[in-house]
Formats: C-alpha cells, structure tokens, sequence
C-alpha cells in the first residue's frame, strides 16, 4: 500500500472550508446555547463506523480550530490508516459549543474523503501485482478538486492532470472537430508546449494504430472490453504508453489490469465513492487532557 501523502496546502481548501462552515451555521447555532453555557469546556471523539482508509484529519481539525482557536486536537490515526469500527480518528477538546457547532462540518468533510480513499483502495487492491496502476480523474466534485485527489492519492492511485492547464488530453469531440486522430495528434504535437505530454483518446484498435503513427505515444483507450484493449495491448506494446478507461469496475477491473495496460483510469473513484461512517461522542477527558496537540 501507499506511503504516506503529503496533504494540500491549507490555503487551498480554506475558502471552501469557511463556505461549508457558513451555509451550515448561518448567523449562529440555534440549538446548542439554550441547554450548554457559552464558556463550558468539554472532549469529544471523533470515530469510525465502519472498516475506512483515514483521509481528511487536517481539515477536520481546522474546522474545530476556526470555531475555537484555543482548541486542543490529538490525533488517534493518520492519513492512509486503514481502522476498523470504533476506532478513534481525532479527539478534541474544547468548548462544547464550539464543538458541537463544528461537529457535522468536520465529519462531512471526513466522510467524503475518507469514503473516496477507502473506495480507492479497493481498486488499488484489486489489480495488485498486475503492474497497472489505477488513475484518477477531473470528475470531482465542484471546488473539491485538491482534497478529492488527495483522497484517491491516498487511497493509493496516481493523479491524472489536475485541470485543463497541466495536462493535454485529445478526447473524442476534439479529435471529431479536428477531422480524425492522425490530424488531431499532428496538431496538438506540432503545438503542444514541452513541458506537456499529448495523450489521444481512441475507440478502437484502427484508431489506436492511426494515432500511433501519426506520432501518438500515449494513448487512452476508451471504453474497450478486456479482449479489445488485449488485442490492442499485443499489437502496439513498446510503442506506446496504454491506459484503460470507462466501463471499470470493481468486478471488472483486474481483467482490465490483466490485458497488459499500463494504467487505468477510473471516475467512480471520486463520483461514485460511497461516504464512509464517522461519528462524534462527546467522552469524559482523558487523564492529563488531551495532549498531543498538532495545531
């Protein structure tokens, strides 16, 4: 499994935390001031529900820490763990209205990142000593896009380009619009900066082969069955880079990774990742508090 990940830079997710935190609290929590006194100190735990790949304990913290800056977090798991039920992730202590304000923030953004690298891992697994590696891709969730490949890179897959701007991929309505793969891949290398790898989108083993020798040597190969991609797979092995994409599943995708392709990419891993169960309980603070402090 994957060695550790280095998270995203928090100025790259702060506005998007400060949004969550905003629609969820409005002008102020309605329910927890009338029955707990503004200044009264508590310790919650925050847990897994179920078998999970840890992802997202520096943003749940820095939602507990926006509320209540004086805030003290311990961290029970790291990212890329994999926990079983009741396992502590987070404890934190606190005022309790703050917590409580925090509590269903935190834990949505745990449960989307957590969810989306348990269901990566599972793929990952999948296709292990096959020599594939799975891949991820841009269908993330709007304004997501950093922390929702953090969470595949964690789970143990590659990040594809992050966005249109790092990465050159010639997908069907391109290679329609320019008249054909070999004049699309003939354009794009006769433009394409240096710093920037083209890879084309094909349909099937002709178009493979018109790419390639039009000068292509990356191509995707879109929604073939294991036979096509093989077929595909034995007559330009060597000649270019070969990655599998559309139509993989958990059930499909080690005979996917079977066929001999170097890559496989994979949209469910971000759009259709279940969301892991954690859960917040307030607990009685553990002997010497609860020390360990990483903010």
């Amino acid at each position: 499994m994957p060695g550790r990940v280095e998270p995203p830079p928090e100025r790259r997710w702060r506005e998007l935390l400060q949004l969550a935190l905003a629609e969820d609290i409005g002008p102020g929590d309605a329910t927890t001031p009338l029955v707990i006194p503004a200044e009264r100190v508590g310790h919650a735990v925050v847990e897994a529900r179920e078998t999970l790949v840890v992802c997202g304990l520096d943003v749940a913290e820095a939602v507990f820490l926006a509320l209540d800056p004086q805030a003290r977090c311990r961290r029970r798991a790291e990212d890329g763990d994999e926990v079983a039920a009741r396992q502590p992730l987070l404890e934190v202590s606190g005022r309790l209205v703050a917590l409580l304000a925090a509590e269903r923030t935190a834990l949505n953004f745990l449960m989307r990142l957590c969810g989306v690298a348990t269901h990566t891992r599972r793929f990952v697994r999948a296709v292990d000593g096959t020599g594939a590696a799975i891949v991820d891709t841009r269908k993330t969730l709007p304004g997501w896009r950093d922390l929702d490949k953090y969470a595949t890179a964690v789970g143990g897959a590659r990040n594809h380009r992050v966005g249109l701007f790092d990465g050159i991929l010639l997908k069907d309505n391109h290679v329609a619009a320019a008249g054909g793969v070999a004049l699309a891949v003939k354009a794009a290398l006769a433009n394409a900066p240096p710093s920037l790898r083209v890879q084309v989108e094909v349909e099937s083993l002709e178009d493979a082969v018109a790419a390639v020798e039009a000068g292509a040597d990356f191509l995707l190969l879109d929604n073939q069955t294991p036979e096509q991609a093989r077929a595909i797979v034995q007559r330009l092995a060597g000649r270019a880079l070969l990655e599998i994409s559309g139509g993989v599943r958990l059930d499909n995708v080690r005979a996917m990774a079977e066929t001999g392709v170097q890559r496989i990419s994979i949209g469910a891993l971000t759009h259709s990742a279940p969301a892991a169960d954690v859960a917040l309980e307030i607990a009685p603070e553990p002997e010497g508090g609860a020390g360990g402090v990483t903010r």
